[in-house]
């Protein structure tokens, strides 16, 4: 991947590209395509002969009926009024179908097993947080929520309990009010074995895995909310192959184990906050083939993994124009970078509170900014990638000068260390075995 596809990946988040190329950012290639982004109602008849709720009286009133049809098809008109399934039941719409609520609840609720919802446009819940009024929730089991679109309410789809729940090709928009009273877009608690995919969420909180085990986060779009996915408890977890960009925070994971982060974009998360991915006390941990671009700091962990003997992986990622690539709560042991490529990040790496990256093991890794040779040819540079920190040599020594840390005076600092290494023996990082040539996602 050249500068060229890390500019329009950079553009494409939001990134400030004027300055980017002011700094001769660009050059020719292409990024990873754009996800699909049509998700939500789809065109579908009404078959032949099938049962059709033509008003509210009639939707109730079959919802209702505990022997009533399998199948419920609903016109395309607004149907007013909350909606509660309380049995197994399919309720599908058609272009135009609208299920606009009363404004005091919830739209939607769903507390049957194996019920459906499909194809619907939900909106107006009602505001309360301390209930959760969401336009779609799920309390059962194997409940499918598919092609739907759920736009001003305050949660927009939340499962949970909800083992074996599906929310497919549905989109999620936020409300448009301040930003810090909105919910969450999508939520999954005590969601075990469930999958969200192919779906977009923008303009929300955040899409959130908490308490929920084998969670698989599929070819999805999370844009313009705080946290693009925010796990917790989320043990032998997926996200794969979406699109998460200009977000305060692209994906982060929290106390969780076995979590498999893959061929995803995570770009644009900005401010003083911005971190492409972090995790804090998560073990066994696989981070692989993803674009991290663009952020204020690529990549984060904070006790990650909490014991060497579950270690954490990033291998054959970009992490690329970040203000910071790479930045340690502490001195981390037990995480290995391999087959990745560092390119024009401002600074590689940042260790909170001092301390160095001494303990992570990098190995084959691309930097841009790597001055070496290879005179044997065999694509690996003949001396070691070093970056060296001249201000933590400085608070070491003097910790009243910690106070500056995070500054653009120490910033500064590291910058000459690396323009002129004498300057600094500090030594936070080092590649044994730099790669002459730029990795890149499978």
């Amino acid at each position: 991947m050249s500068r060229r596809a890390y500019f329009a990946l950079a553009c494409a988040a939001g990134v400030a590209c004027v300055a980017l190329r002011a700094h001769g950012r660009a050059d020719d290639l292409d990024g990873p395509p754009p996800l699909p982004d049509d998700a939500g109602p789809i065109v579908q008849s009404i078959p032949v002969g099938a049962f059709v709720a033509e008003d509210e009286s009639a939707l109730a009133s079959a919802l209702a009926d505990a022997s009533g049809p399998a199948e419920i098809w609903l016109r395309a008109r607004t149907y007013h009024g909350d909606v509660v399934i309380a049995r197994r039941v399919a309720l599908r719409g058609q272009p135009g179908t609208t299920l606009e609520g009363s404004g005091n609840g919830t739209v939607v609720t769903i507390t049957a097993d194996d019920a459906r919802v499909d194809d619907v446009v939900v909106r107006h819940s009602g505001r309360r947080h301390t209930v959760e009024d969401a336009g779609i929730k799920a309390k059962a089991a194997r409940v499918q929520i598919t092609n739907v679109s759920v736009e001003d309410a305050l949660f927009g789809i939340t499962l949970g309990p909800c083992q074996s729940c599906l929310v497919d090709h549905s989109r999620v928009r936020g409300t448009s009010d301040d930003p810090e009273l909105r919910g969450d877009g999508i939520k999954l608690w005590e969601a075990h074995d469930s999958v969200v995919r192919r779906s977009v969420m923008e303009d929300s909180r955040d899409l959130v895995v908490w308490y929920s085990r084998r969670v698989l986060l599929d070819e999805n779009t999370v844009r313009r909310s705080r946290y693009g996915s925010h796990f917790m408890y989320a043990h032998d977890s997926i996200v794969r192959g979406s699109r998460i960009e200009s977000n305060i925070v692209g994906i982060f994971v929290m106390y969780s184990e076995r979590l498999h982060v893959e061929h995803n974009v995570l770009a644009g998360a900005r401010g003083p906050a911005g971190i492409g991915i972090g995790f804090k006390e998560s073990d066994g941990v696989r981070v692989e083939d993803n674009w991290i671009v663009a952020n204020t700091t690529g990549a984060y962990l904070d006790r990650s993994p909490r014991s060497t003997s579950i270690p954490v992986l990033f291998e054959r990622n970009v992490i690329a124009l970040n203000d910071v690539g790479l930045r340690f709560h502490s001195s981390e042991e037990g995480v290995t970078f391999k087959d990745n490529d560092f390119h024009e990040n401002v600074a590689v790496v940042e260790i909170e509170g001092g301390g160095d990256a001494m303990g992570t093991v990098f190995d084959g890794n691309h930097w841009s900014d790597y001055e070496g040779y290879d005179l044997d040819g065999d694509g690996r540079g003949d001396v070691a990638f070093e970056v060296k920190q001249l201000s933590g040599e400085l608070t070491d020594k003097h910790p009243t000068v910690k106070l500056f840390e995070g500054t653009g005076a120490m910033a500064m600092l590291d910058t000459i260390a690396r323009a002129a290494p004498v300057f600094a023996s500090h030594v936070a990082l080092v590649d044994p075995h730099p790669s002459m040539t730029p990795r890149r996602p499978r």
